[in-house]
């Protein structure tokens, strides 16, 4: 059974986390807490302070919400997850909404996204033959799923020729 914390074992796993992983503030302080509550506080220790710990590294630079949030939506929408998936993903690690809405991606990554997603899928004109209603549903609820709106996952699905598709994102960056 591993031994009671200390101040300077939380301190010491505080920072071994921020060094392995990318993560943010919430997440960490998260991390720190159910460490405490797993293996307790040391015999004659004041009662540990996990947001006083995130606090620091915060200060010290190596825990940067704004950073993570960039990072991870960027990695979402590479993936090709949609701007609404994003947002859900950047809230439930504790991302505050002044620095999701900076790092909330604009129309052309969405449409970006939603490309990468229907060509990694081979959804709409990526697929090898013609769709059946059915398979354009289920394909149209995948994206949906995977944070697209209804109207980009029309658009792509329905879109005739990969050109078309394509078209469809650039019309964007315009």
């Amino acid at each position: 059974m591993p031994k009671p914390l200390d101040k300077t074992s939380l301190n010491g796993l505080a920072l071994s986390y921020a060094a392995r992983f990318a993560t943010s503030g919430a997440k960490l302080e998260a991390y720190l807490v159910r460490k405490i509550r797993e293996r307790g506080v040391a015999d004659g220790e004041a009662p540990l302070d996990p947001r006083a710990v995130v606090e620091r590294l915060v200060e010290l630079k190596y825990v940067d919400d704004e950073a993570y949030a960039r990072a991870k939506a960027g990695s979402l929408l590479r993936k090709g997850y949609g701007g609404r998936r994003v947002e859900e993903a950047l809230r439930a690690a504790g991302i505050d909404e002044e620095v999701r809405e900076e790092t909330r991606p604009d129309e052309s990554a969405m449409r970006e996204a939603a490309l990468a997603m229907a060509r990694k899928r081979r959804f709409g004109p990526f697929g090898s033959e013609q769709t059946d209603r059915a398979k354009r549903e289920k394909q149209i609820a995948a994206m949906i799923r995977a944070g697209h709106g209804f109207d980009a996952a029309r658009a792509l699905i329905d879109a005739d020729t990969i050109e078309a598709a394509e078209d469809w994102v650039s019309e964007a960056e315009e």
